[in-house]
């Protein structure tokens, strides 16, 4: 062989070499730590891949996810993630909360993390700052927890001739105590007495309901947690049947019968996060990739349900509503 045949043939295959390299390259894969069911976070999923979609990756065609669910036990996530480490996947994807976040975090995972909450991961340790996360973690914040204290307010709005407010917090969530503390100083400022209901599985719903009916408050406050936003539906349900007026942070809340919904819109925040898995998959630094804050807040109305319950909306408030359920 020539010189310059040598050459031309050496040029071709060169030129060739990436393309074949890139195509025996493994499929990236997604670690889905689910802290709910599948069924309760049916729609999340769905927005989460339409993100994936919007930056490029289409499950089984150029990223494959890995699933795993924690049933609604949150004890279960840390052995969980450790399994998604062991497989190991490209990117954790830790929605619905802060438990699944802090779960991969504590697990070990060097990985990039990327979570979905409503909390404020510097407040939670998860991040430096916002603008520079500074490690392996990086994701979507929503304003649920920040917009508790509204929920009180907006139920007070609805219901002002009530005294007594009760509220349901999850024990087991980390952004608890702040919680409470924030209902509470906003309780105080509304010259409200606050009863606090703890309830961390669906078998504690019916014990809660049943204090409600002696307490007889004049209304529930259902705070910020990724277990109470996926069971919105049973809340709705015992909410009508005991006829209490409630606020809640899920729309699915109000759309299943319950009063009111107001936090952050949790499509939009999932549809965020699988943009961000995205970019993370296409190579940037998640030290280095600002947290997105999702601002988008909505306020659901059931107005069917105020007629039911005997509570008269005021018109200020139908007219801030974002959607109202006739």
């Amino acid at each position: 062989m020539t010189r310059r045949k040598f050459l031309k043939h050496f040029g071709i295959a060169v030129a060739a070499w990436p393309l074949s390299a890139r195509a025996q390259q493994p499929m990236p894969v997604i670690g889905y730590l689910g802290a709910e069911t599948p069924a309760a976070f049916a729609s999340r999923v769905r927005t989460f891949r339409q993100g994936l979609g919007e930056g490029g990756y289409v499950e089984g065609r150029n990223v494959a996810i890995e699933f795993r669910w924690a049933e609604g036990q949150h004890n279960k996530l840390p052995a969980l993630a450790a399994d998604l480490i062991r497989r190991p996947v490209t990117v954790i994807v830790a929605p619905g909360g802060a438990p699944a976040a802090l779960a991969a975090k504590s697990a070990g995972a060097t990985m990039p993390i990327v979570f979905e909450m409503g909390a404020d991961p510097m407040a939670l340790g998860l991040v430096e700052t916002l603008k520079r996360p500074g490690a392996n973690l990086t994701g979507v914040t929503s304003l649920n927890v920040q917009v508790t204290p509204k929920r009180l307010e907006t139920l007070n709005e609805t219901v002002p001739t009530a005294t007594r407010i009760a509220v349901l917090l999850n024990p087991t969530s980390p952004t608890t105590p702040s919680q409470l503390r924030s209902l509470q100083t906003a309780a105080d400022a509304l010259g409200l007495r606050l009863h606090v209901l703890h309830a961390s599985t669906v078998r504690d719903f019916d014990r809660v309901f049943a204090t409600l009916a002696e307490l007889r408050p004049g209304g529930l406050v259902v705070a910020s947690d990724g277990f109470f936003a996926t069971h919105g539906e049973p809340l709705a349900a015992l909410s009508v049947r005991h006829a209490i007026p409630a606020i809640h942070q899920s729309r699915d809340f109000a759309v299943a019968g319950g009063l009111m919904s107001y936090a952050g819109s949790f499509m939009e925040s999932h549809r965020q996060a699988g943009i961000h898995t995205a970019r993370v998959l296409k190579g940037e630094n998640p030290a280095e990739l600002p947290v997105q804050q999702v601002t988008k807040v909505e306020l659901i109305v059931n107005l069917k349900t105020a007629r039911t319950l005997g509570v008269t909306m005021p018109l200020t408030l139908l007219g801030r509503a974002d959607e109202v359920i006739e």
